[in-house]
């Protein structure tokens, strides 16, 4: 079995930081991809940054204030939240795109979600 576990999500002042976790655990041939999207109240779910081996992308709204890393030996991706606005309050999704060693084929994989709060 694949799992997913997110954590980091909580409440911050406008102008704070928070670093989002993603860990990823079970029999993994290879991640391929890693990514954060997140979801408002009443809005759709939007992508935030995505990176792969060597590339990383952001929506227009994060660059320069987000920074998405990973660490393969653990398996594990991040989102540095810096300079955070209230807009940016919304429940965080992991999403992995992994190639499973019984499959040996690729899917993507959800995390829960964790809750990120901006307010004064």
């Amino acid at each position: 079995q694949v799992q997913l576990v997110e954590s980091g999500g909580g409440l911050v002042q406008p102008g704070g930081s928070l670093r989002l976790s993603c860990a990823v655990s079970g029999s993994i041939f290879s991640i391929y991809a890693m990514g954060w999207y997140r979801q408002a109240p009443g809005n759709q779910r939007e992508l935030v940054a995505t990176i792969t081996s060597y590339i990383t992308n952001y929506a227009d709204s994060v660059k320069g204030r987000f920074t998405i890393s990973r660490d393969n030996a653990k398996n594990t991706v991040y989102l540095q939240m810096n300079s955070l606005k209230p807009e940016d309050t919304a429940v965080y999704y992991c999403n992995v795109g992994i190639i499973t060693i019984a499959t040996m084929l690729g899917r993507d994989y959800w995390g829960q979600g964790t809750q990120v709060t901006v307010s004064s």
